[in-house]
């Protein structure tokens, strides 16, 4: 049983993988599962695909094929609360897909059969992802600057939204922050990865470091930031995690 590390694009997960000593690679479903070791763990690497059936495909295999015994995603959100800003980063408690809506059947945001809108990642794998991101945040990110980020970036905890869209319109934005108001970040693979963890009863936590504010201000050099903050602190992070286990 081994660790899944898993993100949606290829440069969310490109300094974790630089850093991976690889023991072997598997092609399964179209994608490439990289095994091998960070530090003294045990992982395996997967891009997941964007989207939320991409996600829980990924996932679902993860479980079931591999037989994982948790799983990290991690990745780039648009920020939604207040003092949630570019540069900062949010640890996801909570998921909910902000799409689904199957009323008057069921109510809305309520998975159907499922009693639940909200699905709680897991508390301790949370708080050593929390920790680990304490640890990363308090030492200076020289690429901020280049940004135009000068604060001190932040670490949030709470509500992740999910759903199969891209959002980067203030109206859009504005509504979910109506209607969602503990709602921190929105992004297109939490909460289905929350969902198939839960129907697995397997552990899960999502790290997402803010690329905008999923507005129609977000200006940012989308793959550079990638590049230079969102993967070195994925890696960083992670592997401060993974050490203070």
């Amino acid at each position: 049983m081994t660790l899944a590390i898993v993100s949606a694009l290829p440069e969310e997960l490109a300094a974790i993988d630089a850093a991976l000593h690889t023991t072997r690679t598997e092609s399964l479903a179209g994608r490439q599962w990289r095994f091998g070791r960070l530090g003294d763990e045990e992982v395996v690497l997967c891009l997941a695909g964007v989207g939320k059936v991409a996600a829980a495909t990924t996932t679902a295999l993860l479980l079931d094929r591999f037989a994982v015994r948790s799983l990290l995603f991690t990745g780039v959100a648009g920020g939604l609360g207040p003092g949630v800003a570019v540069g900062d980063v949010v640890v996801g408690r909570e998921f909910l897909q902000h799409d689904m809506d199957a009323s008057p059947l069921f109510p809305r945001w309520e998975v159907p059969l499922t009693g639940r809108s909200r699905f709680g990642a897991d508390a301790p794998w949370a708080d050593r992802l929390a920790a680990g991101a304490r640890r990363v945040l308090a030492q200076p990110h020289a690429a901020l600057a280049g940004f135009g980020i000068v604060q001190a970036p932040a670490l949030h905890q709470g509500l992740i939204l999910s759903g199969d869209q891209f959002i980067a319109s203030g109206a859009v934005c504005r509504r979910l922050q109506a209607e969602l108001p503990d709602a921190l970040a929105v992004e297109m693979e939490g909460a289905a990865i929350a969902q198939v963890c839960a129907d697995f009863d397997r552990p899960f936590a999502v790290l997402r470091t803010i690329s905008d504010r999923a507005d129609d201000q977000a200006h940012v050099d989308f793959p550079r930031f990638l590049r230079e903050v969102a993967a070195p602190y994925s890696r960083d992070i992670v592997m401060a995690t993974l050490q203070g286990a």
